[in-house]
């Protein structure tokens, strides 16, 4: 097993087509080919279901595209580490908290180690995070989630050796268009929200998990998008939504949107790292600093 054909792996997995990876490593198809058929070799299974549309992952491509990854980032960690060069960390985050809450993170970081860089990548979608961890692609990520248990808002984590810290409660506000008549009550149920239309993303979403939960299957969901498009629809009175408290509390304290009072429990910021690369340059860094 090389680090070639693994480069060589990773690209067929991402470009789908052996035609495709070999134009985007500048290689030539038949050596792509090749690569690939050696490390399977060397494996004895399967990597790839060889179709007339592609190339598809079989169960064994999918566990070595973890392995993939992880062997990867150690060597270039390593090859970083011998050649004196300045250790990277990355860190993952969804779009939301990389707006609001990585800046600080990255400022602890700077004062702790001024030498660390951290690389950022901002993803909508949790699963894709949780991915790139368990894969080795990112050293650690920020999310939401509920509960004591990683995955307890009403997700699957994947099969990796994840530990997690919460780093603080992100608490929610259920927001509607100014003079919404359930803005007015004293306090508001579930029950109370029956024939709303409720502003939602895509299921994996943590607010519409987190609806799930606090309203249940009592509202009509419409889907919007992103937190911003939500709470934009929200104050056209195009529906009620439920968000995180900081990315609507400017518009709430401008009176562009109203709360309706709905006893929410908060989410919780979570920092998600492997518990097998702890000792990764850095990584320990950017664990506290992510935590203070």
């Amino acid at each position: 097993m090389e680090l070639r054909q693994l480069r060589t792996f990773e690209a067929v997995i991402e470009h789908g087509t052996v035609t495709d990876a070999a134009n985007a490593l500048g290689l030539a198809p038949s050596s792509v080919s090749e690569q690939i058929r050696t490390l399977e070799r060397s494996l004895g299974v399967a990597l790839f279901d060889r179709g007339p549309k592609g190339m598809r992952l079989t169960a064994a491509g999918e566990r070595m595209r973890g392995w993939a990854g992880r062997l990867l980032g150690q060597a270039e960690q390593a090859r970083r580490e011998v050649a004196g060069g300045v250790p990277v960390v990355r860190l993952g985050a969804l779009e939301t908290i990389a707006a609001t809450h990585v800046p600080s993170v990255l400022a602890r970081v700077a004062e702790r180690r001024p030498g660390l860089r951290v690389e950022v990548r901002a993803d909508a979608a949790r699963d894709q995070l949780l991915g790139a961890v368990a894969a080795g692609d990112l050293e650690a990520a920020l999310l939401l989630d509920a509960g004591t248990g990683l995955g307890d808002l009403g997700f699957a984590p994947p099969p990796a050796p994840l530990g997690f810290v919460d780093v603080e409660p992100v608490p929610l506000a259920l927001v509607a268009a100014p003079g919404h008549p359930l803005a007015a009550a004293p306090k508001v149920t579930a029950a109370d929200l029956a024939g709303e239309r409720l502003l939602v993303n895509v299921p994996a979403c943590s607010f519409w998990l987190a609806g799930e939960r606090v309203i249940g299957p009592g509202v009509e969901r419409v889907r919007a998008g992103s937190v911003t498009v939500m709470a934009s629809w929200a104050e056209r009175g195009l529906g009620i939504a439920l968000l995180p408290e900081f990315a609507v509390r400017d518009r709430l304290g401008s009176g562009a949107l109203a709360r309706i009072p709905l006893d929410a429990p908060d989410l919780s910021l979570r920092l998600v790292w492997r518990t097998d690369r702890e000792t990764m340059p850095g990584l320990r860094e950017v664990l506290y600093a992510a935590s203070a």
